[in-house]
């Protein structure tokens, strides 16, 4: 295969389809959608079958457990992968909507108005969700999408892919409309990125190798993001109750996603007193901690060193140490983060209100699991990353946040004198 002729294709096709999305029907679009989500289940097996090679794949590339995770598909995941093309599906019309009205004195008539963006480039890693959640806000918001997945995830994506564009034919919709780039060859990364002329803007999602390298060669605008260093402070006031729970469910329930859990902040007198019997219930769990000189008298812990701190484990690994007051946790993260998502656990609001006012984090949680940094579960149905800069979107990237917006000026004859 000739990389760049074949993206010159995928370009050229994916530019064609967006100017017939961008004013298409918002029930054609629904259908499409409803109907994809259809395809998808009915087409499980062949998903999980081909899901299996991917997963063999990864063995021999000798993936961690916890990144085998990311990329496995089971019945219950493709049911949630269908359920978030639906809810997707049933939001509100995101095009053509009105964000400003307003008259001026010299007689004009203003709208701000959304509309598409044009072409999405989507390069991700492992996840082979991805390729139905960009899919489906893509469509949604108007936008053709060009997706390279990950060399672990390439037969899932395929096969999912597959669904997706069964759907867009259903209703008459340009196939072209959700392209994956048929190749695991590394050269199409960077092709995409300097592909100006039918590309608007690159959304990478994955590891800090992939992001670092789509910053540096981009030509094409991009909506960055970074990697998951979460951080998660107990302050004074913590419930211990509520914060063991938090604490578990952020670092173990899928420690490979970008919303878990990497680093434990312990205020000095939660260190002194149940804090301990926290880290012991994380290495109950088989989670390996890394605890700071502080820390070191509890059975299990390994000494902290100083690449530990600022580093995304995405697996049963975190990073632990205690702080004098608040404001060493807000220092600690203001250094270490990476401005995705920080949580505090805290029953005293003074220092809630303090974290959230001082932290510019695109997420930040009080007494919260920060597995929640998820745009299904902020009600946008999917998203196609965390964008942590700060740039047009921030945050989980929705639907809503792949549009942009133009002004719609009427007059009456109407002259500047």
């Amino acid at each position: 295969m000739d990389v760049s002729t074949t993206l010159a294709s995928i370009g050229r096709a994916a530019k064609m389809a967006a100017a017939e999305l961008a004013f298409a029907d918002s029930e054609l679009k629904k259908s499409a959608l409803i109907n994809a989500s259809k395809y998808l289940w009915d087409s499980r097996s062949e998903i999980m079958l081909a899901n299996s090679k991917d997963i063999e794949f990864g063995k021999t590339k000798n993936l961690s457990d916890a990144m085998l995770d990311r990329l496995m598909l089971d019945e219950t995941r493709i049911q949630s992968i269908k359920d978030s093309i639906q809810t997707v599906a049933d939001q509100p019309e995101p095009v053509g909507q009105v964000l400003e009205d307003w008259n001026r004195p010299n007689g004009l008539h203003i709208q701000r108005v959304r509309t598409p963006l044009g072409v999405v480039g989507v390069i991700y890693e492992s996840r082979p969700n991805v390729t139905a959640d960009a899919g489906a806000l893509c469509l949604k918001a108007g936008n053709a999408v060009i997706l390279r997945g990950g060399s672990e995830s390439f037969n899932s994506s395929n096969a999912i892919h597959s669904a997706m564009v069964q759907g867009l034919a259903s209703v008459g919709l340009p196939q072209a409309a959700i392209q994956l780039v048929p190749t695991r060859d590394r050269a199409a990364v960077s092709e995409m990125l300097t592909m100006t002329d039918y590309i608007d803007v690159i959304i990478p999602r994955g590891g800090r190798g992939l992001v670092d390298l789509v910053q540096r060669e981009a030509r094409v605008p991009v909506f960055a993001h970074l990697e998951g260093i979460v951080h998660i402070y107990v302050d004074a006031s913590a419930d211990p109750q509520k914060t063991f729970d938090v604490v578990i469910n952020a670092k173990t329930r899928r420690p490979g996603i970008c919303g878990a859990a990497e680093c434990l902040l312990l205020h000095k007198e939660v260190g002194a007193t149940w804090g301990p019997d926290l880290i012991s219930a994380l290495i109950s769990k088989g989670v390996t901690v890394h605890a700071d000189s502080t820390l070191q008298n509890i059975v299990g812990t390994k000494l902290a060193k100083d690449q530990h701190w600022g580093h995304e484990f995405l697996d049963m690994e975190i990073a632990a140490k205690t702080v004098n007051s608040i404001d060493d946790a807000i220092a600690h993260i203001q250094t270490y983060g990476s401005q995705h998502t920080d949580c505090i656990m805290a029953e005293g609001l003074q220092a809630v209100d303090l974290f959230f006012e001082r932290l510019d984090s695109a997420i930040l949680m009080h007494n919260a699991s920060t597995q929640f940094s998820d745009g299904g579960e902020f009600g946008m149905g999917a998203e196609i990353g965390i964008a942590t800069g700060k740039m047009h979107a921030r945050g989980p990237v929705g639907a809503m946040q792949l549009t942009s917006f133009k002004y719609l000026v009427r007059g009456n004859g109407t002259v500047r004198t």
